[in-house]
């Protein structure tokens, strides 16, 4: 009996790994070719095998996030006049079917990123310059526009940063509001929340260097860390982050040709590596070893892409990088190798026309490996701030 017992636990433990390797990728395009929309997909994230699910026609759904619970996705329509507007999609989680719920003007033309903490959506307004708030309904829709924010001018590049553009903002994981990229004036915006639904004028969370155009930023997985990357300068910028103040601690390079087109930025679930993604010259993905308790990256290799690689996310369990390869009208899946961070093409291409943005889910992030912090081991002067700023935050947190 106990044999029986040992086979039926084993069967029943591989067939929940099985499933737990079954996740959902969801597909957002522009639709000035053959592309209809949203598409999700079945993606074994063993393989890295995929098959089509469901398809919802959507005017250029170029940016989309979901829900915590996956029961929502919300998309923007990245359009150039009053039809930019943000959607809610219901989501089923087990057939990958959508349904769209509602939509809303954004008021911001161009939004080009949404985001969610399942009280409000956001969107960023590339060509209003603005970012948007919605308010969400019990059930997940959409209510009407409650406020808009405007971004700012001031940086020297005069083709690129002559009006305002917000391209880029994220739910703080400590809960202490937002953080935005204020693209056209090199730097960083803070917004404390105004209650569960709202948000307070921003303040200036960071400058960067003159010209250098921040667009997507990510946090490590404990928080500690923010990482910038530029579009025009093309490097990445680290800044250290406690009790809502953040310190430069690093800046290297990302694009390495000059070619003001640097796109997209993630971290492994363990946050061992960092990848940034760059386009218009040597299209490709750069690869960075990260220190854990520094912070601080070291560039260990590059792996050219495809045409114009706007995109790309990383598997939640962390085994391959997709990269939507826009011009090219492919996701390309490549594995990541666990011990140097470096990339293989696969040769499993997913054929969708102009994929400009992949998300998973679930998205099932490892619990980071840095239970206890080690000393700071940074060789300059912002490493006695850092200890100190690490020591109030863990103050005010008691």
């Amino acid at each position: 009996m106990k044999k029986i017992v040992g086979v039926s636990l084993i069967a029943l433990l591989g067939t929940n790994v099985g499933a737990q390797n079954q996740i959902k990728l969801i597909v957002g395009t522009y639709t000035n070719g053959s592309s209809k929309g949203i598409y999700s997909l079945q993606f074994d994230q063993q393989t890295g095998q995929s098959k089509p699910l469901d398809t919802l026609e959507l005017s250029n759904p170029s940016y989309l996030t979901l829900s915590t619970d996956g029961s929502m996705i919300y998309a923007v329509s990245e359009e150039s006049d009053d039809k930019a507007s943000v959607h809610a999609i219901s989501f089923d989680r087990i057939d990958g079917k959508m349904q769209l719920i509602n939509s809303i003007p954004t008021k911001g033309t161009d939004p080009c990123f949404v985001e969610t903490n399942d009280n409000m959506v956001l969107t960023a307004n590339y060509g209003g310059g603005s970012l948007s708030v919605f308010p969400l309904n019990a059930n997940g829709s959409i209510e009407g526009l409650t406020q808009l924010f405007n971004g700012s001018t001031g940086g020297p590049n005069t083709k690129r940063q002559n009006a305002a553009h917000v391209h880029c903002m994220r739910f703080l994981p400590d809960g202490n509001g937002v953080l935005a990229t204020d693209f056209s004036a090199d730097r960083l915006l803070h917004f404390d929340f105004d209650g569960m639904k709202s948000l307070k004028k921003p303040t200036v969370a960071a400058k960067l260097k003159s010209g250098s155009g921040p667009r997507h930023l990510v946090f490590s997985h404990d928080s500690r860390f923010v990482y910038v990357i530029n579009e025009l300068s093309g490097a990445i910028t680290v800044f250290h982050y406690a009790n809502r103040k953040l310190i430069k601690i690093q800046e290297i390079q990302s694009d390495e040709a000059n070619a003001q087109g640097s796109a997209d930025i993630h971290l492994t679930p363990n946050g061992k590596f960092l990848y940034s993604s760059n386009r218009l010259k040597n299209d490709g993905v750069a690869i960075f070893k990260v220190d854990q308790q520094t912070g601080m990256l070291t560039k260990i290799g590059y792996q050219n892409t495809g045409v114009h690689p706007r995109n790309f996310n990383i598997t939640p369990n962390g085994h391959f990088l997709l990269c939507a390869s826009r011009d090219n009208n492919k996701i390309q899946v490549f594995n990541i190798d666990e011990n140097t961070g470096l990339l293989v093409d696969t040769n499993q291409d997913i054929l969708i026309d102009r994929p400009v943005c992949i998300q998973f889910f679930p998205v099932m992030m490892k619990k980071d490996s840095m239970d206890q912090k080690e000393p700071c081991k940074m060789k300059n002067e912002n490493c006695k701030e850092m200890q100190k700023h690490d020591t109030n935050s863990t103050s005010n947190q008691k």
